[in-house]
């Protein structure tokens, strides 16, 4: 008869577990490696950085409507503009200039909101952006562009920026021209800005050329026949010409972000609604 030889093994200590370990341990590593960069990042901007970086996120942009309706430029969506071509006359300084008022300062920067507006003009500056804003929630196909258009309000009225981000720009590449997009939504806010009492002064602005690399066009023709485009598609659209205070071309002199004026939020055309000047005492006329 043969022999039946059963051999039994006896497991020494527990068995290994996996390597899930490993996994969820790089995942902490990674996340911390990200915290510290983002420390290391917040410690080494400036102040001003931190307030363009706020605003161009849209905290101040962001629409304070409570209705909850979820709808386009309601919630957190940004509100938006746009505008036209043709290339303008320009001035030797590159602006053309409509009249004497000097034009706001770029959205972004922190100049433009040192002071805040006096009590009496936020409720005027509050309407403003509301009617701009019900003027574009009209308009879902625009809701791809709430990062390129911003509202926000200044010491010297309301902003209304049309801005560049990488990967979508509001105009054809060293152009006046517009796309399309962007002539519709300043076509939707024309008819609120001939309703308000507002005086508008346009400025076109872009971004400076990285070394080495040849600038998308001259930067003060550029910016001036954009901005003119801009008063084009607007006197186009009903807004009248007594309604323009100035239109000018700045080229890449106020950047959004001067520590890196070689970004594409840098590129803008910025319409502003200017607060009407206060009466002056009848004494001081004589």
């Amino acid at each position: 008869m043969a022999t039946i030889i059963v051999k039994k093994v006896k497991k020494g200590g527990h068995a290994h577990h996996g390597g899930a370990w490993k996994i969820a341990y790089a995942d902490f590593v990674t996340a911390m490696m990200a915290f510290f960069l983002l420390m290391w990042l917040i410690s080494m901007t400036t102040q001003k950085q931190k307030i363009g970086l706020a605003e161009y996120f849209a905290p101040s942009a962001v629409s304070t409507t409570n209705s909850g309706a979820g709808g386009i430029l309601y919630g957190t969506a940004l509100d938006t503009s746009g505008k036209k071509a043709s290339m303008p006359h320009a001035s030797e300084s590159g602006a053309a200039e409509q009249g004497d008022r000097p034009l706001a300062t770029s959205p972004g920067r922190a100049s433009d909101r040192d002071a805040s507006p006096p009590d009496s003009r936020v409720e005027a500056h509050g309407s403003a952006m509301a009617s701009l804003r019900q003027a574009l929630q009209a308009m879902p196909d625009i809701a791809d562009l709430s990062h390129n258009i911003m509202i926000v309000p200044t010491r010297e009225g309301v902003d209304v920026s049309l801005v560049d981000e990488n990967g979508r720009s509001m105009f054809r590449d060293g152009s006046v021209t517009p796309y399309e997009r962007t002539r519709r939504v300043l076509e939707a806010i024309a008819p609120t800005l001939r309703q308000l009492p507002n005086r508008l002064t346009i400025s076109g602005h872009t971004a400076t050329a990285r070394p080495g690399s040849p600038p998308a066009g001259e930067p003060w023709s550029l910016t001036a026949g954009r901005a003119l485009a801009v008063r084009e598609i607007l006197a186009g659209a009903g807004v009248p010409d007594d309604h323009f205070a100035s239109v000018a071309g700045r080229a890449d002199t106020e950047p959004v972000f001067p520590d890196d004026p070689y970004i594409a939020s840098n590129r803008r055309v910025t319409i502003t609604l200017r607060d009407a000047s206060p009466p002056v005492p009848p004494n001081l006329l004589r």
